[in-house]
């Protein structure tokens, strides 16, 4: 048996368990929560295999899906459907899956387990001989059924029909490359806190342990094989936080000094909040909506040791600057603001299925209200940083000069503008997520 390269280590439940517990995520993010949010109702040690099997359905719901509706025509209930289809892309032929590191199991071990798991729901045991003849006559016909879907861009991609139609039109050359990019596992990306070890010092003691780890970006290391990071080196002494390399080029770019005054205005989870505060002596205001996030950001903060009476945390809407602002300007702003993360798909897979095509220009508007708000608050002479996770240049380059348009007095200066994800046929090391960097500077 393997397992995929950065969802989980334990695989200690029964299979029928983890099945159940997996479903019943799968089933929420088709009622609108996060994969996120679902896992974090699984008790605790059933979650990290709950985790990968939820994780690998989500990368073949497209295919899975169309399956499933094929055999099944009157679906009994949402979470009957969500079991099916994760037993069934457990059953996905192995040559099929266009990277390695998804589960294997011997198909009969996936479909006894999975009827056991229906025989202990009291919501879906009536249905034992239903899901028990969906399973046994997709291992007899599975070529026919698949051919039936074949050429259905969903099965082809796995993902929605619009946001394949989006990807395509905005990258013609690439869309096909990027569409398989976001099914492959990220890698476990690290950034070494300068303030409590070096890189080498990380290094050093994960080798130790027997862990290969290869440099990325300034302060980086990538995991050759990811762990849980509380089994890590460091983690208790807050020698590194968990980052992607794509993410951490946002706080260098600002170029903080001691003595700034900086705001980080959408702060949550935190990753760059920290950054900021490592790389420089600043006075910061970090800021966020979610004030149960920021509590996050908070204990992040704890166990890097950067936390302190020059570092505030604000629950507050960026956009409305009389929630917060003192009237008192930032000399660098940091304006991760929300969008559709079209860029970091491969870490979380279910937001492809969350997000409906509207979202784009949604998201665009909201954009648009904070930075406007945001560029009220920046010194003469001092900078803020547009960033956004996402691969849509409608939340990306189209957003940075219709900026520029409406404020003369931003000059634009070098940035790398939009980084797509890398991860097809590159080492972990070579890894990154998708992001957009967009810098500005006030001038006087």
């Amino acid at each position: 048996m393997s397992l995929p390269s950065s969802e989980a280590r334990s695989w200690a439940p029964p299979l029928s368990r983890t099945l159940l517990a997996a479903a019943s995520a799968v089933q929420a993010v088709g009622e609108g929560d996060s994969l996120t949010e679902a896992l974090a109702r699984i008790d605790a040690p059933l979650r990290p295999s709950a985790q990968a099997l939820a994780f690998h359905a989500m990368r073949y719901m497209g295919w899975a899906d169309e399956i499933a509706a094929e055999m099944v025509r009157k679906s009994p209930g949402a979470l009957f459907d969500a079991l099916l289809c994760t037993a069934l892309t457990l059953l996905r032929p192995a040559g099929q899956d266009p990277v390695p590191g998804m589960p294997v199991y011997a198909p009969h071990t996936v479909v006894d387990q999975a009827v056991e798991a229906v025989a202990n729901s009291r919501q879906l045991v009536t249905y034992k001989g239903l899901l028990n003849a969906c399973l046994r006559r997709f291992l007899r016909e599975h070529e026919a059924l698949e051919r039936a879907v074949a050429k259905l861009p969903r099965v082809q991609w796995n993902h929605p029909d619009w946001w394949i139609e989006q990807v395509r039109h905005d990258y013609p050359a690439q869309w096909q490359q990027l569409l398989l990019a976001a099914n492959v596992p990220a890698p476990l990306t690290l950034r070494v806190n300068r303030r409590r070890a070096t890189r080498q010092s990380v290094l050093d003691a994960f080798q130790a342990q027997g862990l290969a780890a290869t440099p990325v970006a300034q302060d980086g290391l990538v995991l050759a094989q990811p762990r849980p990071v509380t089994q890590l080196p460091g983690f208790a002494q807050g020698w590194w936080s968990v980052q992607d390399a794509g993410a951490q080029l946002a706080a260098p770019l600002l170029a903080p000094r001691d003595g700034m005054r900086v705001l980080d205005a959408c702060a949550a989870p935190g990753g760059k909040t920290a950054h900021l505060l490592e790389l420089a002596d600043v006075e910061l205001l970090a800021l966020d909506t979610d004030a149960q996030r920021l509590e996050r950001v908070g204990e992040n903060l704890q166990r890097l040791g950067l936390a302190s009476d020059r570092v505030k945390l604000a629950a507050a809407d960026a956009s409305h600057l009389s929630a917060w602002w003192d009237g008192k300007p930032f000399d660098a702003v940091l304006a991760d603001v929300p969008c559709t993360a079209s860029g970091i798909v491969r870490r979380h897979p279910d937001i492809r299925w969350l997000r409906r095509a509207d979202d784009v220009a949604r998201t665009a508007r909201l954009q648009s209200r904070i930075v406007d708000a945001l560029w009220k608050t920046v010194a003469p002479g001092g900078r803020l940083l547009y960033v956004t996770c996402s691969i849509f240049p409608a939340e990306g380059e189209a957003q940075a000069e219709a900026f520029a348009r409406r404020h003369p007095d931003a000059q634009r200066l070098a940035a790398p503008g939009q980084l797509l994800p890398v991860a097809i046929g590159a080492t972990p090391g070579q890894q990154r997520d998708g992001f957009f960097y967009a810098l500005f500077a006030k001038q006087s």
